[in-house]
């Protein structure tokens, strides 16, 4: 059981140490926008709105794009959160999973804007802006890059990006109070919890939970997560704890069964409270979509005992 454990939490760190590994190899390519969003190789006539058909190189900026105006679609990453989704049928993919995106098909399709996030988009980036193709390089770590990538998308098609950023205000709390100190759990091998310099963890903070990792920083390798011991858990001793299934998906009785067997765990008063919650990897660590994110948040309220809006 503990090998079921362990693999499924490996999928986890490599996805996000993917991503950390990518940025520290990778030339600078970026620029700020409003210290959030990062963007290549913007020209003014990309900001003026003319960009006609794009390719998103992530599964939130094709989603964000389509939400916007649909029609400027014309390539997307291949994403399991759209396998199901009717919008995106037709568009055709240039990549899958975590492969590197066929340029061939890129080109193929003859984009006037290309879309990309950074640490998984680097390189093709790069070899895209050789070929003269406009592009963009996104970063999103805070509810604030969320926004800006929104209005900055919705610049580029010139599109009207109120509507969309009005949902998601409904997703946050109306009146957040102080919630319980809480751990989300990412990775078992290490125990790997995300600080305040993460998605998840800047998540966790407009629903004013006491993150108990939020102010600390380690030794880890991958960018807004810290490195915890199980005597650090046990002394934190959170109220409630959660835990990511892995980008693949695993059942929810197969993370808590192998957790139950950990000696520290039976002593924390989550454990003991039943309050221990499984999210998935998509909308808490990787914001993914839009209906992801959402999903989250719904749950968040959930699990802190805030009321629904």
């Amino acid at each position: 059981m503990y090998r079921r454990w362990l693999l499924p939490a490996l999928a986890i760190l490599l996805s996000i140490v993917l991503v950390a590994c990518t940025i520290a190899n990778t030339p600078q390519l970026q620029t700020k926008v409003e210290n959030t969003t990062e963007a290549t190789n913007t020209n003014q006539q990309l900001l003026k709105g003319s960009a006609k058909r794009v390719v998103a190189l992530s599964s939130l900026s094709a989603d964000i794009i389509s939400r916007l105006d649909q029609t400027k679609v014309v390539g997307i990453t291949g994403s399991k959160l759209f396998k199901n989704d009717s919008r995106f049928k037709d568009i055709p993919r240039v990549s899958e999973g975590q492969s590197p995106p066929n340029l061939e098909k890129v080109i193929a399709l003859k984009p006037d804007l290309v879309i990309g996030a950074e640490g998984f988009s680097n390189i093709p980036i790069q070899k895209l802006q050789q070929l003269g193709i406009s592009t963009l390089l996104t970063k999103v770590n805070s509810w604030e890059s969320l926004e800006e990538l929104t209005k900055t998308l919705a610049q580029s098609i010139n599109a009207n990006p109120q509507l969309l950023l009005n949902r998601y205000k409904t997703f946050l709390p109306d009146k957040p109070t102080q919630s319980p100190s809480i751990l989300a759990l990412v990775s078992r091998q290490p125990i790997l919890a995300p600080n305040k310099n993460s998605w998840a963890g800047d998540l966790l903070a407009k629903f004013q939970a006491k993150n108990i990792a939020a102010d600390l920083q380690g030794k880890s390798p991958v960018g807004g997560y810290v490195t915890l011991s199980a005597e650090k858990v046990l002394e934190a001793n959170p109220e409630v704890i959660i835990l990511v299934n892995p980008p693949q998906g695993n059942s929810e009785a197969l993370l808590l069964d192998s957790l139950k067997k950990e000696a520290f765990w039976q002593q924390l008063q989550a454990t003991e409270n039943n309050r221990v919650y499984v999210f998935d990897y998509y909308g808490l660590v990787n914001p993914g979509s839009i209906d992801a994110i959402e999903k989250a948040c719904q749950q968040l309220k959930q699990a802190l005992f805030i009321p629904q809006s």
